[in-house]
């Protein structure tokens, strides 16, 4: 290499001189060309002899110069060329020169470095037994002599070395099992690859194998004594030792047994997982579920490969974690307990670390401070928080904020909790407890204690309330203790009983109190009930009520109240008064009772009895009216016929007067059977033709084809018709129109009888159901029955009647049947009628 420098420096130099000797020369010519030439003035004439010899040698030479000057031209190109490859072989040298060096440090091993267009070039090579290519392209192939994990680790390094320039040193494993280290490093400015083979662990470390040894067996004493199972596997993965714990856990003979037989602790996915895990080049760690000894327990395992990027085997420990887990987690759910406990709490609580930092706080923390979650999620610190609060204005007024923060930030110092009451801006008033941490830090509990200020407000003011209350009852009122003694009285109580001038405010016993009270109730019993009920040790505390006949004739009613409390509530009021009061008024119920009983037999008994005779009347009138009796003049026949329509007017309302007796003694028997609407309307409308031809009026009916039937009385019906329609004429003017319309649904029928008279008033619209109540500006008042007759008969179908009407525009009276009827208890009535005899079947019976 230097013989070359040498021998292109002699060359550039050679090359110099002769371009300066053919510029000199160049230079001699050109002066010898201009010394021969002739004077411009001089004559032309033929050249000598002498002269042409000059002219040729002239010639010659200015042929000499243009021939050196070429020759210096090509001579640069040459020179320029040989100075550029000079330089290149100089560098070429100096690379060369570092390689060398570095080889020199390496016994055995090869370097790859690359150039400035990214070519690798490779020096030296390793020995056959490493498994290491020859040639720079195969070694830089690696996935053809390393594993495939150390293969990907390795290429990757050498890919940010050549791209950032990162260096790097690695123990790798050939895929023939030889150890070998590889080192990357920035060179001279371009990145360099050393593989070396590495040297026995001793020859490495300089160790005395003998010492070596016996720390091994040291070592392996020590792991043997360990009470956690350790085991070592191969490259394939199988068990080749295992310690006495190991065989205790897989409940072998030995550790020798349990290694022979490859007994395993771990489940086929546990050691997969560790396996994968130990792939990527790190140790593998895990917590896995494993029987240990018969018994289900939970083990921290460890597992490391016997060396980077190569699988020849790994060691492992298991420790058994069953306890510490269990502990952790009955602590982390007691934490999380507390935390929701706490976050339940209407009380706001917050948590603050040793470092003054928020660690914990519960919603009503922050819905007591109205803060945004973000700004609590950054464990702001105490004094942090404070100066918020201050700055929204929700902190106390303090003339010295500065060392008020100070004496409650003390709370980090002390020993003892600190209370603080703060009167909040916005008319809170917050109980603030600072309690400190054994190990540092403060939990601050903010009980908002307006509700309650206010309610003890209100309380005592309720109490004075009920104290003055209790002073103006007329009652007297007396409260006994659970140990029977006087609690509370009022002024009626000691007026009542005469214990004015007794010291009540001693809280005499109730034992004392009936030795008071015994000339106003000399046989004791009332007291004694008293003195029980508020001194009574039984698990269940009953009422005590009674009345008292006193000696002065005064009648006192008398009761007790168990309170929760265990106290017993005594009132007392004088009830001799309200006692006449009520006797006279049941003697006067009592004579109600006996007349209106009377009433209704002389109602009874009167129908019933005018009935014979009036039968026989119209009987007699009809008669007389026959032509085969005698012919009588037109003034006789009249008096016939008012004799006629008098005793049938009579008999109406005698019989709707039985009707409604029969009614009200509930013996009422209502004939069912299928109704047909349209035919039983039709009937009361021809019933009371000759009264519409009186008082000339119209009566519309507005009945569909197909109304059909319902169950019940066709008798009934028509006669709640007929009084229906009667009440409706009476109360028509003149020329008027009546309306009877029915319509049917699913429930049943619903009539509906419409007429344009002069209307009911609205206060006497409740009273016109009522018996005996009729009104003077109909055209014909009656006895009054008609629309209470109504009522019944629909009721005891199990319907309703409703009625609507407005001075002077009408009265309008709706009905409505079920299609079956329903008794009061709700259940359908049998069509052969009610099983009630008594009055009613007596009277059918005779033909009444």
């Amino acid at each position: 290499m230097r013989r070359g420098f040498g021998t292109a420096r002699a060359r550039r130099n050679g090359t110099s001189a002769l371009a300066r000797g053919a510029v000199r020369a160049l230079g001699l010519a050109g002066a010898a060309f201009v010394s021969a030439a002739p004077p411009a003035h001089a004559a032309i004439a033929a050249p000598a002899p002498s002269d042409a010899l000059s002219i040729g040698t002239a010639l010659g030479a200015l042929a000499f110069a243009a021939y050196c000057g070429l020759s210096l031209v090509r001579l640069r190109k040459v020179l320029a060329a040989t100075s550029d490859a000079a330089k290149a072989a100089r560098e070429e040298a100096r690379l060369q020169s570092q390689r060398a060096d570095v080889l020199a440090g390496a016994v055995d091993g090869c370097l790859i470095a690359w150039n400035e267009a990214g070519e690798p070039l490779m020096t030296g090579m390793l020995s056959p037994a490493s498994g290491v290519p020859h040639t720079c392209r195969h070694v830089l192939e690696v996935r053809g002599w390393l594993a495939p994990a150390a293969a990907d680790l390795l290429a990757d390094r050498i890919a940010r070395l050549r791209r950032h320039g990162e260096a790097f040193s690695l123990d790798l494993t050939t895929v023939t099992g030889a150890a070998m280290g590889a080192e990357g490093r920035v060179i001279a400015g371009r990145p360099a690859l050393k593989l070396s083979e590495e040297k026995t662990a001793s020859a490495r470390h300089g160790a005395d194998p003998s010492e070596l040894e016996a720390q091994t067996l040291a070592l392996r004493a020590l792991v043997e004594t360990l009470p956690h199972p350790i085991w070592v596997r191969d490259a394939d993965g199988k068990i080749v030792w295992v310690n006495e714990a190991y065989a205790r856990a897989v409940e072998a003979k030995s550790s020798a047994d349990a290694a022979r037989v490859g007994a395993e602790l771990l489940d086929t996915d546990g050691r997969r997982q560790l396996a994968d895990t130990r792939a990527r080049g790190i140790s593998a760690r895990a917590k896995l579920a494993a029987v240990v000894a018969g018994e289900r327990r939970v083990l921290d395992v460890v597992e490391v490969g016997a060396a980077h990027g190569a699988d020849l085997g790994s060691g492992g420990i298991a420790v058994d974690v069953t306890e510490l887990e269990r502990i952790h987690g009955a602590l982390t759910r007691t934490i999380d307990f507390h935390a929701r406990t706490l976050d339940q709490l209407a009380t706001a609580v917050a948590i603050f670390g040793a470092d003054k930092r928020l660690t914990f706080y519960n919603a009503a923390f922050r819905a007591l401070w109205g803060l945004d979650t973000a700004f609590l999620e950054s464990q702001p610190e105490d004094g942090a928080l404070l100066d918020q609060l201050r700055a929204e204005r929700k902190l106390p007024e303090q003339a010295n904020f500065r060392a008020w923060k100070t004496e409650l930030q003390s709370a980090y110092r002390a020993v003892e909790a600190q209370e603080h009451w703060w009167h909040l801006p916005d008319g809170q008033t917050l109980r603030v407890i600072a309690n400190p941490h054994p190990q540092g830090g403060v939990t601050y509990v903010y009980e908002n204690v307006t509700e309650r200020l206010d309610l003890e407000s209100r309380y005592n003011s309720l109490i004075r309330v009920q104290g003055e209350t209790l002073d103006h009852l007329a009652e007297g009122v007396a409260v006994f203790g659970s140990d029977g003694k006087l609690r509370l009285w009022n002024p009626a109580f000691a007026t009542l009983w005469g214990f004015e001038g007794a010291p009540l405010g001693e809280r005499p016993h109730v034992v004392d109190l009936i030795t008071a009270s015994t000339p106003l109730d000399p046989s004791g019993r009332a007291w004694g009930e008293i003195a029980g009920a508020a001194t009574g040790l039984a698990d269940s505390r009953s009422r005590v009520a009674g009345r008292i006949e006193r000696s002065d004739t005064t009648v006192v009613d008398y009761a007790t109240v168990p309170l929760p409390d265990g106290a017993t509530l005594a009132t007392f009021v004088n009830v001799t008064d309200t006692l006449k009061a009520e006797r006279a008024l049941m003697e006067r119920n009592e004579a109600l009772i006996e007349a209106d009983r009377l009433k209704d037999a002389f109602i009874q008994h009167v129908s019933y009895e005018l009935r014979s005779p009036l039968t026989t009347i119209i009987g007699f009138g009809q008669l007389l009216g026959d032509d085969r009796t005698g012919v009588l003049n037109d003034k006789q026949r009249e008096y016939t016929d008012y004799i006629l329509s008098s005793s049938s007017a009579l008999l109406a309302i005698i019989n709707d007067i039985l009707d409604l007796a029969t009614v009200d003694a509930g013996v009422m028997v209502l004939d069912l059977g299928p109704v047909d609407v349209a035919r039983t309307i039709a009937a009361a409308a021809e019933g009371v033709q000759d009264r519409l031809r009186e008082a000339r009026l119209s009566l519309e009916r507005k009945v569909p084809l197909d109304i059909g039937t319902f169950v019940g009385d066709e008798k009934r019906v028509r006669q709640v018709l007929f009084n229906l329609l009667s009440n409706a004429i009476a109360y028509s003017d003149v020329g008027g129109r009546i309306e009877i319309a029915c319509t049917r649904d699913d429930d049943g029928v619903r009539i509906v009888v419409k007429d344009q008279g002069s209307g009911i008033p609205p206060d006497k619209l409740e009273q016109v159901f009522d018996r005996f109540v009729s009104d003077p500006a109909g055209q014909r008042r009656g006895a009054g029955l008609g629309l209470s007759i109504v009522k019944s008969f629909v009721e005891l179908h199990g319907g309703h009647v409703r009625i609507d009407s407005k001075e002077g525009v009408g009265t309008t009276v709706i009905c409505r049947f079920p299609n079956r009827p329903v008794d009061p208890s709700g259940d359908p009535r049998s069509e052969s009628g009610g099983a009630r005899p008594g009055i009613a079947a007596t009277l059918k019976q005779a033909g009444l």
